[in-house]
């Protein structure tokens, strides 16, 4: 089992920047892959970005360039770093990792951007 518990969400105007935390607890050691979605009100959860263990990083189109996925191993925990913020990024963003074919989820952090 893996326990993941994210942080950094808040209220930002658009343009600016904030940087999401997803701790990861548990049989870390088997993890394939890290990664974040969304889900803004009134829509489908969204893929946002993946990093893959061996290192391959995938961003949606739609926060390439703004975006930024990382991993600090030591403190088994996975970053989104959101820059260029826009009102369309409001949502709730879930960490998720994979092991094999199962997936764990975050409960999720709120980030919203108005001004």
């Amino acid at each position: 089992q893996i326990q993941l518990v994210e942080s950094g969400g808040g209220l930002v105007q658009p343009g600016g920047s904030l940087r999401l935390s997803c701790a990861a607890s548990g049989s870390i050691a088997s993890i394939n892959a890290m990664g974040w979605y969304r889900q803004a009100p009134g829509k489908q959860r969204e893929w946002v970005a993946t990093l893959n263990i061996g290192g391959r990083i995938n961003y949606a189109d739609s926060v390439t360039g703004r975006f930024t996925i990382s991993r600090d191993s030591a403190k088994n925990t996975v970053y989104l770093q959101m820059n260029s913020l826009k009102p369309e990024d409001t949502a709730i963003y879930y960490c998720n990792v994979r092991v094999l074919t199962t997936y764990y989820w975050g409960k999720g952090t709120l980030v919203t951007v108005s001004s």
